[in-house]
């Protein structure tokens, strides 16, 4: 909502600036200009980036403009699932936990929780290092390397589209001058007319250059920074992952552990430790007294 709001902003206040100096808005409407331009900076973007991140610009761009970030039920579920999971660690024998890491999906621990397993590389995360600590053999230290190094890799897929959208908006600029060059070409063929036809001939390839430039500046590059804002949101929720484990694996409790995983939620979404408690302790799927006694 917010791109529509900011768009609007823009185009109005340049279409109403333009209109008050005097000019007619109709000139500005140049179709084969505007062809010119969107064919080359498409075409472009297909050629410097992959098959994969043409395919997925769409979605990003969807993610951007709808602001899919972790909502506060997002991460309660999310802190829901790590408590559960490090109470099953800490309380039950190796093989019943396997069960739950090898087959989430019929795992009632991984069905209480839709909202994480609908992502399925962030269940995969989970189930991975879950396993790793399983088993027992590696560091605390070892594990966080590893998680980080994987948090990264993530991360660089993620903004793929970005680098590339902001690729695009470097080059959009140059590529209004190569518009408006052409119709200057064609105006230039119009010498001998007169000069009021030819006015307006050169006024139109000038439209390419303008529009090149408020493409990039005025809806690309934000678009682009507003992808970028919202992906490293998103990847947020491997960080509380990351920082629950590793204080399990350093000797918490699973309710001090899933406290760790809370304190990397940005302010603004962050639950208090009350709705944690409800969510988990309280409020769990297996939040019997016996179980709360245990954990």
């Amino acid at each position: 909502m917010s791109i529509i709001v900011g768009l609007l902003i823009a185009i109005v206040c340049v279409g109403g600036g333009f209109a008050a100096m005097g000019g007619h808005l109709t000139v500005i409407w140049q179709p084969f200009e505007f062809i010119i331009l969107g064919g080359a900076s498409v075409g472009a973007y297909v050629v410097a980036n992959s098959t994969k991140v043409v395919l997925s610009t769409g979605g990003a761009i969807m993610d951007g403009a709808l602001n899919r970030v972790p909502k506060k039920e997002d991460y309660l579920q999310l802190l829901g699932l790590m408590f559960a999971l490090t109470r099953e660690l800490r309380s039950k024998p190796r093989n019943e936990v396997e069960a739950h890491l090898e087959d989430p999906a019929n795992s009632e621990i991984f069905k209480a929780y839709p909202k994480v397993t609908r992502d399925a590389e962030l269940q995969l995360f989970i189930c991975d290092y879950v396993r790793l600590i399983l088993i027992g053999n590696a560091r605390s230290y070892e594990i966080e390397a590893l998680m980080e190094e994987e948090i990264n890799t993530h991360r660089h897929d993620k903004l793929k589209v970005y680098g590339a959208l902001m690729g695009m908006a470097d080059g959009l600029p140059a590529l209004g001058i190569v518009a408006a060059i052409l119709g200057i070409v064609k105006a230039m063929g119009a010498l001998d007319q007169s000069p009021a036809l030819l006015g307006g001939l050169i006024g139109s390839a000038l439209v390419g250059t303008f529009t090149g430039i408020f493409v990039s500046y005025g809806l690309i590059g934000p678009l682009a920074n507003k992808i970028k804002a919202v992906r490293e949101t998103q990847g947020r929720v491997y960080i509380i992952v990351k920082q629950t484990l590793l204080a399990y694996m350093n000797g918490a409790l699973p309710q001090i552990a899933v406290e760790h995983g809370r304190k990397a939620i940005t302010a603004a979404y962050r639950p208090t430790i009350d709705e944690v408690e409800q969510a988990t302790i309280t409020g769990g799927p297996r939040g019997g007294d016996a179980e709360r006694e245990a954990a």
